[in-house]
């Protein structure tokens, strides 16, 4: 039994590197019962600002059983997203660089679909969901659990190799593989770049963002107006935010991804802030025609480029 275990665990990773992505961990499907009182201490302080969709389903985001039942194994994906040229210029606007290329949601499900094809192919009847971004799944604890990193000061999921310019994925399936050693060593150690560099000072403790100050929220996910507190403050960023992860020293070792869907588009490599200032409905489908800048609409992105400009140069435009 333990020699099948063994070597259908050895398959499913396989198949993941096969498939594109960069690492897989595998996890228990269990109760999170560390995170738990985290969750429900940062939902009571109201961090996830007007996501109010983060309150439904508290105790499905705490155990994969209640999204499958049966649930024996949580198998955990990363993607590398870090592109070959960083296109955030200083004075230049900027957006997020897992927003440079097609959006990622419908690239890493295509994958998704085609892995548990596979595995139905390969092992026979297993019930399972694929999920990225889209479910209530705390994906970086399983992620740490499958021995894949740590949870940085910035809460995002480290890396020793790569850094954290990774997408994550799951499968949780009613599948029973060997679990990776969860991953317990921290190497942030005193360093606090990220917390000192952050536009908006969302990050308030370590390993705690309080998402209703995060730029990524203001610009992203905040379909109200950006509020005034934060005029200033915004570093040029106009969808998304990278600075805690620029700033921080383990991502000098990321690499450049090989996958072919992430480039950018030609004309995104060219914008300057006056081409943002003048950007056209055209010029908006051209380029994110298929990218994940479209959850923001044209109006959305002319939202946070004036929020983005001074007034001499709100002005000028």
């Amino acid at each position: 039994m333990n020699h099948q275990l063994r070597k259908r665990t050895e398959w499913i990773k396989h198949k993941a590197n096969e498939l594109g992505f960069d690492f897989c961990g595998i996890a228990k499907a269990d109760f999170l019962e560390e995170e738990a009182q985290g969750l429900e201490k940062w939902l009571t302080q109201g961090m996830h600002g007007k996501m109010s969709y983060m309150e439904n389903h508290f105790d499905k985001r705490l155990d994969p059983r209640k999204l499958v039942p049966g649930a024996k194994s949580v198998v955990m994906l990363m993607l590398n997203y870090y592109p070959e040229k960083d296109l955030a210029q200083e004075n230049e606007l900027k957006i997020a660089k897992y927003a440079y290329g097609k959006d990622y949601h419908f690239i890493i499900k295509d994958k998704l679909k085609t892995f548990v094809d596979d595995i139905q192919a390969e092992i026979g009847e297993v019930d399972g969901r694929v999920f990225v971004d889209s479910a209530p799944v705390m994906e970086r604890a399983w992620a740490q659990k499958s021995g894949l990193g740590w949870i940085g000061k910035n809460s995002l999921l480290l890396s020793k190799q790569n850094g954290s310019f990774y997408f994550l994925a799951e499968l949780i399936l009613d599948l029973e593989l060997e679990a990776d050693t969860p991953f317990t060593k921290d190497f942030c150690g005193r360093c606090t770049r990220c917390i000192d560099a952050c536009p908006t000072d969302a990050i308030v403790k370590e390993g705690v963002v309080d998402g209703s100050k995060c730029l990524s929220y203001l610009t992203i996910e905040l379909k109200d107006n950006i509020p005034s507190e934060f005029k200033g403050k915004t570093d040029n960023w106009i969808f998304g935010c990278d600075t805690c992860q620029d700033v921080c020293p383990w991502n000098r070792f990321s690499k450049p991804h090989s996958t072919s869907e992430f480039l950018p588009h030609e004309q995104l490599s060219q914008m300057k802030k006056e081409d943002w200032q003048e950007i056209t409905r055209e010029v908006f489908n051209e380029i994110f025609r298929k990218s994940a800048v479209k959850r923001t609409k044209l109006e959305g992105l002319e939202r946070n480029i004036r929020f983005s400009l001074s007034p001499k140069e709100e002005n000028l435009d």
